[in-house]
């Protein structure tokens, strides 16, 4: 089976010359999400869906602005009900990471281990 065009799908156009990602989180979600089908932690059926689910969600930006804030929750939302990670265990991670992030200097690289309370 060929592999979606996840590009065209995203909305995204090689021809402008505009930046295909607002901001690098957005470029990591999307690679990580073609990682994650590439190694069979979900078909694209799947994947298909939960997206779906989650930018047809009546709080959804009629402009599509919050795009890639659907797809972090559904990818999410898909590896929760995978059992790959657990939505406690993400919200955990991620507020470790904020605090590690106050605790860093400018300009420095944030490091988990900065977390103050790990």
């Amino acid at each position: 089976m060929n592999q979606p065009d996840l590009g065209t799908a995203a909305g995204v156009r090689p021809d402008l010359d505009e930046p295909v990602f607002s901001e690098p989180w957005q470029a990591e979600a999307f690679a990580l999400t073609v990682a994650l089908a590439d190694r069979g932690i979900f078909t694209w059926a799947e994947w298909a869906d939960a997206l779906s689910a989650e930018v047809h969600r009546p709080d959804a930006a009629p402009d599509g602005h919050d795009y890639y804030h659907h797809w972090l929750r559904a990818l999410e939302t898909l590896l929760a009900g995978k059992g790959v990670a657990k939505s406690a265990e993400v919200d955990d991670l991620a507020a470790a990471w904020q605090r590690a992030a106050h605790a860093t200097p400018h300009g420095k690289p944030i490091l988990l281990e900065s977390d103050p309370q790990r």
